[in-house]
């Protein structure tokens, strides 16, 4: 009789303390990995997401059995694959003896109810253990922000503390602020230059094959043939040099900034590598410090850089845990519109979104600011479902795993959470997508235009969303100036902007 320990595909963590004694378990426990239809399926995902996740399934179990664990890794297309967890558990507990299952806190809310409903059928002991990745305790943040979601900031802050992060001998933050946001917002013109992100270069063509055969239906570009994604601990940790080597100088000033000349600027690309677990955050944050330490960063570059990880990223988890499943179901400005058609082609005369939407086919990849003020932006004004906004970023980038996408779409982009999770609506017109990008460049539309022929359809949308969501909305401290600015309108642009605005939202497949 032995144990089962299983791993789920965004838990390759090889510094968990599971992996710390190989010799003394390795006759007693058996290593279970799975590539299952039943987690391919549930969203429609890029097909990057689903070939790099696999590849790093396989390349972290074979790293397993060279160190001497014993492993059954479950393929796709294998013959007696259940295509799901239940399925095949029950099938491995019978056939290998299992007396004992192990596993690690399950990421998302629909896998860990999966795994509790599933424990009493498989009928052994189940021993529940941290994944011991994340820097906030969940237990902890889920019981806080269950009674009331505290600002990020705040939060953040206390986690500065908590890790003695940016912090002189008193406790105080270094540069005697706690956050340099405002130093941040430089838009680029082209230099410095950007570089390039390393490439994993794997050929992942016959594993993409499998996944083909097996019938999974994806989304986007796989470049099997030269996989850019890394997909070993050695790969990301490479990633995470170069990007400290390469990008991190510039990538406080530049990252709101966005432009056709390069999709990736100064960003770090590790997200997917951290949702896999390939990387601890710790390591990430201690390799920036290190070069604000020895004077190649400013602080204003390594606090926005720390923030993203340390705050914003722990923040999002906290707020997920709390308040799931009923996060999943909020949609208080009651935005019922699908999402135009162009969204999964980027065919739109839209220069901003035509781009963003193109990239993120092609790499699997947008950054932040593209997520937020463009595709999200443009669903918010527009009102389009949450639900669809939701299943859209979940599948189309490869770093989208429901506890940090959820969150960031449903809350922070589509404030369909009415402000748990951000103070107010990120919504924008044309000109903060001007002012950041050269999107607006020889595009179809103009930018300065409110209404009339070519007017950017980010304009009148923009007011035609204020104006109808002012019941909601106008009492918000933060909004009063935009609301200030309506009513101060003349009655005969105001008309002819919620004119327009409506003109738009009546074809938006052909915008």
């Amino acid at each position: 009789m032995s144990t089962l320990r299983l791993i789920l595909g965004d838990q390759l963590n090889i510094r968990h303390s599971w992996f710390s004694q190989v010799e003394r378990d390795r006759s007693d426990v058996l290593y279970v990995l799975m590539e299952l239809r039943s987690e391919t399926d549930y969203a429609h995902h890029h097909a990057q997401k689903v070939l790099g996740i696999f590849a790093a399934m396989r390349g972290f179990a074979q790293a397993l059995q060279h160190a001497g664990c014993r492993v059954r890794y479950i393929k796709i297309g294998d013959p007696d694959n259940r295509q799901d967890f239940v399925g095949n558990l029950s099938d491995l507990i019978a056939c290998e003896q299992i007396a004992h299952l192990e596993r690690q806190q399950a990421d998302e809310y629909r896998l860990e109810s999966q795994f509790l409903a599933a424990e009493s059928e498989l009928g052994i002991a189940v021993k529940v253990v941290d994944s011991e990745h994340f820097l906030a305790d969940r237990a902890l943040i889920s019981t806080q922000f269950a009674q009331k979601i505290p600002r990020m900031e705040f939060f953040y802050r206390a986690l500065r503390k908590q890790y003695q992060i940016l912090l002189d001998a008193d406790g105080q933050p270094l540069g005697g602020q706690w956050n340099f946001d405002q130093d941040n917002r430089k838009r680029w013109t082209g230099q410095p230059a950007a570089p390039q992100w390393p490439n994993s270069a794997a050929n992942l063509r016959d594993l993409w094959g499998e996944i083909v055969s097996a019938g999974v239906k994806t989304l986007g570009q796989p470049q099997a043939e030269s996989f850019p994604w890394p997909i070993t601990r050695t790969q990301a940790k490479d990633s995470l040099s170069t990007f400290i080597a390469n990008a991190l100088p510039n990538f406080g000033a530049y990252q709101d900034a966005m432009s056709t000349a390069s999709p990736t600027l100064f960003h770090a690309g590790l997200s997917f590598a951290l949702n896999l677990k390939l990387l601890h955050p710790l390591e990430v944050i201690h390799a920036a410090l290190a070069e604000f330490t020895a004077g190649r960063v400013s602080i204003a570059t390594v606090e926005g850089f720390v923030r993203q990880i340390l705050g914003w990223r722990e923040f999002v988890r906290g707020v997920y845990w709390a308040r799931m499943p009923a996060y999943g179901q909020l949609n208080v400005l009651e935005h019922r519109r699908s999402l135009p058609s162009w969204y999964w082609n980027g065919q739109t005369k839209m220069n901003c979104l035509k781009h963003a939407i193109a990239q993120s086919l092609e790499l699997g990849y947008a950054h932040h600011i593209q997520r937020l003020m463009v595709t999200g932006n443009f669903a918010l004004l527009t009102g389009i479902s949450p639900d669809e906004v939701d299943a859209w970023y979940l599948g189309i980038y490869v770093d989208a795993f429901e506890w940090v996408e959820m969150p960031n779409t449903r809350g922070m982009s589509q404030y369909a959470d009415g402000g748990l999770l951000g103070s107010k609506p990120y919504a924008g017109s044309a000109s903060y997508i001007n002012k950041m990008s050269d999107y607006c460049k020889g595009c179809y539309y103009e930018p300065k235009q409110r209404h009339g022929e070519g007017a950017c359809p980010f304009n009148s949308l923009y007011w035609h969303f204020h104006h109808r969501h002012a019941a909601t909305l106008e009492k918000n401290p933060r909004l009063g100036m935009t609301y200030q600015t309506w009513r101060k309108m003349a009655d005969d642009e105001k008309s002819a902007t919620l004119a327009q605005a409506e003109r738009y939202l009546s074809h938006l497949d052909h915008l």
